[in-house]
């Protein structure tokens, strides 16, 4: 953990006590501030007790007396209401931040002594961030990855003996920025910009000025330019390192469907027969994460390297294996239509299992997919639904069961390959919808779909002989 000096002697609020919340609390009381916890769930502020964390109804306090409400990132700042809390705070004139700025005013007191990489966008941070933190470990770098991924960012290990050889990457939400006004990476990556999160930043205008704020205040600011928000941020920066997934003069780094290439189309690095990275979407993020590493004194070679050997995210077009000549993608993460069109373009023909919980609109924005779907597999309560909308356009059954689903696609996708003397088929589950017809969570539905797949005769891991 990284223990928080900068309030040292210091009264702080802390609302919300969740993981990162049990975190904060004991970090800034290491670093000698006097905190006050409380949470609107009895037995998160039950769990706060049995960890010696001071609590009290933050009600009922002088917030006179409090120099800072730190806020979880889950809670209100400004929409559809600030939170009780919020309130308190802006009558008492108490600021309001996040474990975030905690981080970045720590490390800012200690002279910044490793690299901090930031990481925001709607899509791709979480595969951006995993991808640079393994290419910077490949290459012998400490990483130490956190924030809106994996671990809270202040349960990261602390400032070591060689800084030089340390890299923070850090993935930061909306709200963590939000509440992060000292934050100022050694490299900002602004991937992209669609409307999302609007429930709690009101206007498509203050979402994106949230997101824009982590680039404008980085050392080096990199931009994705494959949509117009995007642009219009880029083009307010001096000095920016602009990236794209398509083949462009308008961005220095950009995909043309193998390599990336800068503007003059000069080949940089291959993700050629890279698994991990198919896609559009992945040439964005390659690139994004390409000019991070390289910004942070990499080679070219150190990052071909660390493309090479990076797995991917689990449920994430997420390679599980193969049966015979069949290749099974885990594309659970994807719960809308909006987020499975990335795995659907990546592939001229997959055996598509899809659904669950519908959301508004269902699939029809993914018609101009529907031409590389061999058949579709529909599952849960959007089948019916779903079978209407796609109509006589591709074949389709309604399998009701992620393991009926499964077991059909893959015989389907055999003939498919026999037929075709062994190319490789796809069996892609990217179900664009929610899960929770019938699983807890995508990660459940994911682990599913993976005990169906290894659980086929001849299933074999990524890396292992086909036959």
């Amino acid at each position: 953990m990284i223990a928080v000096s900068v309030f040292n002697g210091k009264r702080v609020a802390l609302f919300g006590l969740g993981g990162s919340g049990l975190v904060t609390a004991q970090v800034l009381l290491a670093g000698g501030a006097g905190v006050v916890a409380f949470d609107d769930n009895p037995n998160s502020v039950a769990k706060a007790d049995a960890a010696n964390i001071p609590t009290a109804n933050l009600r009922e306090e002088d917030w006179s007396k409090f120099d800072a409400l730190v806020l979880a990132p889950g809670v209100p700042l400004t929409h559809p209401q600030p939170h009780w809390t919020v309130d308190l705070a802006n009558a008492n004139g108490v600021e309001i931040i996040g474990d975030v700025e905690l981080f970045s005013r720590q490390m800012n007191d200690l002279g910044r002594p490793a690299p901090i990489v930031a990481i925001t966008g709607t899509n791709g941070k979480s595969t951006t961030t995993a991808l640079i933190a393994h290419v910077l470990e490949q290459a012998g770098r400490d990483v130490q990855m956190g924030g809106n991924i994996g671990r809270a960012v202040l349960d990261l290990d602390p400032i070591s003996d060689t800084p030089e050889n340390q890299a923070y990457v850090v993935e930061c939400s909306s709200y963590q920025i939000d509440t992060s006004p000292s934050l100022k990476p050694t490299v900002g990556l602004l991937l992209n910009l669609t409307p999302d999160h609007l429930e709690r930043h009101g206007t498509m205008e203050n979402y994106g000025r949230i997101k824009f704020q982590l680039v404008a205040a980085s050392d080096t600011a990199v931009v994705g330019v494959d949509d117009d928000y995007c642009v219009s941020y880029a083009a307010q920066l001096n000095d920016v390192v602009t990236i794209s997934g398509q083949s462009n003069t308008v961005a220095k780094i950009g995909f043309d469907g193998t390599n990336l290439i800068d503007a003059a189309g000069v080949k940089l690095v291959s993700l050629e027969n890279i698994g991990a990275l198919r896609g559009r979407h992945n040439g964005q993020n390659a690139a994004s994460a390409y000019a991070a590493c390289h910004a942070v004194g990499l080679s070219d070679q150190d990052i071909q390297a660390g493309f090479r050997s990076f797995p991917g995210l689990a449920h994430r077009m997420e390679q599980v294996g193969h049966c015979g000549h069949v290749l099974f993608i885990n594309d659970s993460k994807a719960t809308n239509a909006e987020a499975a069109a990335p795995a659907l373009s990546s592939f001229d023909k997959s055996f598509w299992i899809l659904g669950g919980l519908a959301k508004d609109g269902g699939i029809a924005s993914l018609a101009p997919h529907f031409p590389r779907v061999a058949k579709a597999y529909l599952i849960g309560e959007a089948a019916g639904n779903f079978a209407a909308q796609l109509g006589d356009t591709i074949p389709y059954e309604i399998s009701g069961t992620l393991k009926d689903a499964v077991n059909h696609a893959t015989a389907d996708a055999a003939l498919r390959a026999s037929e075709m003397s062994g190319a490789e088929q796809v069996v892609l589950l990217s179900p664009a919808a929610a899960s929770f017809d019938q699983f807890p969570n995508f990660e459940k539905r994911g682990e599913a779909f993976k005990e169906a797949v290894t659980a086929l005769d001849g299933f074999k891991k990524i890396g292992t002989k086909t036959s």
